[in-house]
C-alpha cells in the first residue's frame, strides 16, 4: 500500500517578496502621507505625457527593458541609530534580493550619518522591481556633548525595532533558503512594522530638545520607537515638469533641483522634494500630556539618467563643486534660477549625445547585437572592432541607467526637509571601516556592477554576431 505525503511548498522569489514588500510600503506611507498620493498622480501624469510625445524615448525604455519598471519604481531612506539595527537590517533586506550598494560619507556635508543603498544588483531583478532604499547611520561619536551623546546611545540600547517574529522569518530564510507565499505575506506585514510612523517620542521634552538643538536629524533617529520612512520617491521622465506643475496641485517644492542641471543626455540623478511636514506628537513626560512639533518626513520625486564611469563622475563633481563653491541658494546668496543658470552653463563641458558619452568614456552602456547585424553574421565574418559594428549598424548600444545616489545631492534634500540650512562642520572623518563592521559585510563597488554590465552585454551581443573570442578593441 503507497503512501502519499504532502508536496513541500515552493519558495516565492526574493523579486516576488521585494514586490509585495514595495506596494505595502506605498500604501502605508500614503495612508500616513495623503500628499505623497497626490505627488503619485502628478508623476504618473508627467510621465504619461513624456512617453506620448517622445516616442524616441519610450523606445529606448522598451528596448533596454525599464518601461516596465517605471510605474513601481520607488525609493525610500530610513536612518538607523545602531550597529544592531544595521546588522540586521541587512539581512532584512536579503530576503526581499536586496545587496548594501555604495559607500556614502553625509558628515562632510554636515549631516552626521553615513549610508548605503539597499537594492537588488540583477539586471533582470532591477527590471522586475528597483526598490532601493538608502539607508543611513547615526554616528554618535559627531555628537560633541560626551552627556548628550552618552544618553543617546542609552535611549537608542534600549528601543527594538524589529518584531520577534519578522526576525524568526530572516531565520527562517537564511536557515532554509527561502520563504512559502504565506510566510512572504507575513513576512512582509512583519517588516512593515519597522518603517511605520509612530506619533508618541520615546523621550522627554526636554530631551528631545536637546537632542534638536545639537542637530534636528539626532533628534529624528533617536526619539521614537522606529526608524519611520521618511520619504518614498516615484520615478519622473521630466523632474522640471513635476517641479513646474507641484504648486498646481498644493505642493511648494524646494528652491533648486539637486543634482546635474536638465539635459538632452539624463545624467546620474536629478531630485526635488517638497518639505517635511509638521505633524504633532506626544513626549514621554505625564503619558504623553505635553505635546510638541516634529519635521521629518517630506515627499521627494527623481529623474535617473545614466551611469557614469569614474572618468564621467570625476568630471561631474568637479562641476558641479564649482557651481556649488560660489554660487549659493538661500538667504542671502542667489536666487533659485540664478543656480540653475550657472549650473547649465558649467555642465556644457560634460558632452549632451549618447555617442559622444560612450567615445569618451564618460558613461556606462549595455550593448545588444541588432538584427541587421545577426542576419549578416549568417555566412560571412564581421569586422572584429565593435566602432565599426556599431557604425555598420551590426551593434546597438542603450544607456544603462543610474541605480544608486549622490551624497551631496541626498544632503540636500535632508537640510532642506529638515527645515534648516543647519551646517555643522564635523571635517572630513569619513569611517566606511566601522560602517561595514556594523552593517557585516562589505559594501559593493556601484562602479564595479555597472562596468561588469556593460562588459557583459558586449560579450552577449559579439556571441550573437559569432564574434566570440575574437581579439577586439577595447570600447571606447
Amino acid at each position: 500500500m503507497s503512501r502519499s505525503f504532502p508536496m513541500p511548498q515552493a519558495f516565492v522569489s526574493p523579486d516576488r517578496i521585494r514586490s509585495l514588500f514595495t506596494e505595502a510600503m506605498s500604501q502605508m506611507y500614503r495612508a500616513e502621507v495623503p500628499q505623497y498620493g497626490t505627488l503619485i498622480e502628478l508623476v504618473a501624469d508627467v510621465n504619461a505625457g513624456c512617453l506620448k510625445n517622445d516616442p524616441d524615448l519610450r523606445d529606448r525604455l522598451a528596448r533596454a527593458g525599464e518601461l516596465e519598471r517605471i510605474d513601481v519604481e520607488r525609493h525610500g531612506a530610513i536612518r538607523l541609530g545602531t550597529a544592531d539595527e544595521l546588522f540586521t537590517i541587512r539581512r532584512l533586506f536579503a530576503v526581499m534580493g536586496m545587496q548594501p550598494v555604495g559607500y556614502y560619507d553625509l558628515s562632510v556635508a554636515g549631516v552626521p550619518v553615513h549610508s548605503t543603498s539597499f537594492r537588488p544588483i540583477d539586471e533582470a531583478a532591477l527590471n522586475v522591481n528597483p526598490f532601493r532604499v538608502f539607508t543611513s547611520l547615526l554616528r554618535l561619536e559627531l555628537i560633541e556633548d560626551e552627556g548628550l551623546r552618552g544618553e543617546a546611545e542609552a535611549i537608542l540600547a534600549k528601543r527594538r525595532i524589529y518584531t520577534p517574529r519578522a526576525v524568526a522569518l530572516i531565520e527562517r530564510h537564511e536557515q532554509k533558503g527561502g520563504l512559502t507565499e504565506t510566510e512572504a505575506t507575513e513576512f512582509v506585514a512583519e517588516a512593515l512594522e519597522t518603517f511605520r510612523w509612530h506619533g508618541e517620542a520615546t523621550v522627554s521634552a526636554d530631551t528631545y530638545k536637546r537632542l534638536h538643538d545639537a542637530h534636528r536629524l539626532i533628534a529624528d533617529v533617536v526619539s521614537f520607537k522606529g526608524p519611520h520612512i521618511n520619504h518614498l520617491t516615484p520615478r519622473t521622465l521630466d523632474i522640471d515638469a513635476v517641479q513646474a506643475r507641484m504648486p498646481e496641485r498644493g505642493i511648494t517644492p524646494k528652491a533648486v533641483i539637486e543634482g546635474p542641471p536638465r539635459r538632452h543626455c539624463d545624467i546620474l540623478l536629478r531630485q526635488t522634494s517638497f518639505k517635511a511636514l509638521e505633524e504633532t506628537i506626544a513626549f514621554s513626560d505625564d503619558d504623553g500630556a505635553i505635546q510638541g512639533r516634529h519635521t521629518a518626513r517630506f515627499g521627494e520625486i527623481e529623474q535617473r539618467g545614466v551611469a557614469l564611469t569614474a572618468k564621467g563622475r570625476a568630471l561631474y563633481d568637479q562641476l558641479l563643486a564649482s557651481v556649488r563653491g560660489e554660487v549659493q541658494v538661500g538667504a542671502g546668496g542667489a536666487k533659485a534660477g540664478a543656480y540653475d543658470d550657472e549650473l547649465a552653463a558649467r555642465f556644457k563641458a560634460l558632452p549632451d549625445s549618447w555617442d559622444e558619452l560612450r567615445r569618451a568614456d564618460l558613461a556606462f552602456f549595455r550593448y545588444s547585437a541588432t538584427s541587421a547585424g545577426i542576419a549578416a553574421a549568417v555566412g560571412s565574418t564581421l569586422p572584429g572592432d565593435p566602432e565599426a559594428l556599431i557604425t555598420s549598424g551590426y551593434l546597438a548600444f542603450t544607456p544603462i541607467v543610474y541605480e544608486d545616489f549622490l551624497p551631496v545631492s541626498a544632503a540636500g534634500i535632508f537640510q532642506s526637509n529638515l527645515g534648516t540650512d543647519q551646517q555643522q562642520n564635523y571635517a572630513t572623518r569619513s569611517n566606511r571601516d566601522a560602517f561595514e563592521a556594523a552593517l557585516g559585510a562589505t559594501v559593493q563597488d556601484e562602479l564595479a556592477l555597472y562596468a561588469e554590465r556593460q562588459a557583459a552585454s558586449l560579450d552577449s551581443a559579439l556571441e550573437a554576431l559569432s564574434l566570440a573570442g575574437l581579439p577586439l578593441k577595447t570600447v571606447a
